[in-house]
């Protein structure tokens, strides 16, 4: 299955099986377009389960992804302010219309980069989802681990992934990023015990194999806790 849908003047596309056994949620920016299907087809031949993958086009990948201000992703005066926004559509307009269409099924919600930040964040905010698929997620934004102290994931488990040459950079902000997801991996071990999340490095930079890591990431929550 391949549908495009305009969900509450949002476009949505749906990829994957017409009765699937749960329902897998991913914020998407217009650039990532043309990798969304082959996504879906990496995750279809991992998957011991069917599942729809729902994707949400973005108008501003930063803007609306964001949780709150830091100049070093985003200097426009709007950063930081529509994170919740972003959050309100997915559980007032987007999880109720799939649903509806494909019954109460468990939900997943993951990302890449700012999207996996998102998820790690949303799943602080709401119980909806079952487990977060969050791959080369951005825990580099400023005060990230100071929240993370403070907000336990409310879902059942959490996958992380990050490319083993992502710390290795000159950006001193984004070189953080290896430092703050050992250690976002060492609090959800205690906050959801050592067999509800796990920490995967893949190989090469932020820019290498998107789709395989994100695909990995969504397996994993589905093999874990949906078959």
């Amino acid at each position: 299955m391949s549908e495009q849908l305009n969900i509450e003047g949002r476009l949505c596309r749906l990829f994957g099986s017409d009765r699937p056994g749960c329902i897998l949620i991913q914020p998407s920016a217009r650039h990532e377009n043309a990798t969304l299907e082959a996504e879906a087809q990496k995750i279809a031949e991992l998957s011991p389960a069917p599942f729809v993958l729902a994707t949400i086009e973005l108008e501003d990948w930063m803007l609306d992804l964001m949780p709150w201000p830091d100049a070093n992703i985003s200097r426009e005066p709007e950063a930081g302010k529509h994170g919740q926004d972003t959050l309100q559509y997915v559980l007032l307009s987007l999880v109720p219309e799939l649903q509806g269409r494909f019954g109460p099924l468990p939900i997943i919600f993951g990302g890449y980069s700012l999207g996996g930040l998102f998820a790690l964040w949303a799943s602080a905010q709401t119980d909806i989802f079952k487990a977060v698929a969050a791959a080369s997620p951005s825990v580099w934004i400023k005060d990230w681990i100071p929240f993370a102290r403070k907000h336990s994931p409310l879902a059942d488990a959490v996958y992380l992934s990050l490319g083993d040459q992502e710390e290795h950079v000159k950006n001193q902000a984004i070189a953080r990023v290896g430092d703050n997801l050992r250690t976002q991996y060492s609090l959800l071990q205690e906050q959801l015990g050592p067999n509800q999340c796990t920490l995967v490095w893949e190989q090469g930079g932020h820019f290498n194999d998107n789709e395989g890591r994100l695909a990995r990431a969504f397996t994993w929550c589905i093999e874990k806790f949906i078959i």
